[in-house]
């Protein structure tokens, strides 16, 4: 199914109670009913809203999914925690966790199939998940340079090239080890995933 044009933003002003609603409510019921029978009218009942609320606010179910996903992986934080494998392990613990929730789970495995069929709800993904969450990567790039562990690149393509490579990798092996593999991205696979992802396979193993 094609993505159909983007609604008109006309109208009232939107409400960002209710739009948390209606995104509340879309997780709630992919998990209960899946991608092939969530409805915008089972949303809006839902949410406590007209049809018509959603449809001022989406063109249709896979923009709406792919918000209500968003919304969870925009909870993603980097604090400082010194140093840069320290920064890295606690983002990836986050991602990790946020995944294990059967929201996140059902929704972001239903918007990746319809999108191998559909071009603008891949482009969508890109920029309402993936280009919203290389700021992670960015700032985590940034104070490392800061704190000399890792040098200055002086190159902006370069860098924004660095910032994907770097992206693909995490997002990549966590997805991979909880949707695909079905393991844990505990605490000790976290780890050693970051002491690779720095060190490279190369690396001598730890003691």
């Amino acid at each position: 199914m094609q993505s159909r044009t983007p609604a008109s933003r006309t109208g009232r002003p939107r409400r960002a109670d209710a739009d948390a609603a209606i995104l509340a409510a879309t997780r709630e019921a992919l998990v209960e009913l899946g991608w092939s029978r969530l409805t915008l009218g089972d949303v809006a009942a839902r949410a406590g809203v007209a049809k018509t609320t959603l449809y001022r606010r989406w063109a249709g179910k896979n923009e709406l999914v792919v918000d209500a996903v968003a919304e969870l992986f925009d909870e993603l934080c980097l604090p400082d925690r010194g140093s840069l494998a320290a920064d890295i392990e606690g983002v990836v613990l986050q991602f990790a966790a946020i995944l294990a929730r059967p929201e996140a789970r059902s929704g972001l495995m239903a918007v990746v199939a319809e999108a191998t069929r559909d071009e603008a709800l891949r482009e969508r993904i890109r920029t309402s998940i993936v280009d919203r969450q290389k700021r992670l990567v960015r700032t985590g790039r940034t104070r490392a340079q800061a704190r000399g562990e890792l040098p200055p690149e002086t190159d902006a393509a370069q860098a924004a090239r660095t910032v994907d490579l770097i992206f693909d990798m995490v997002a990549g092996a966590v997805v991979h080890r909880t949707l695909v593999s079905a393991q844990p991205a505990d605490g000790e696979w976290v780890r050693s995933f970051t002491r690779v992802l720095l060190s490279g396979l190369a690396a001598a193993p730890a003691a």
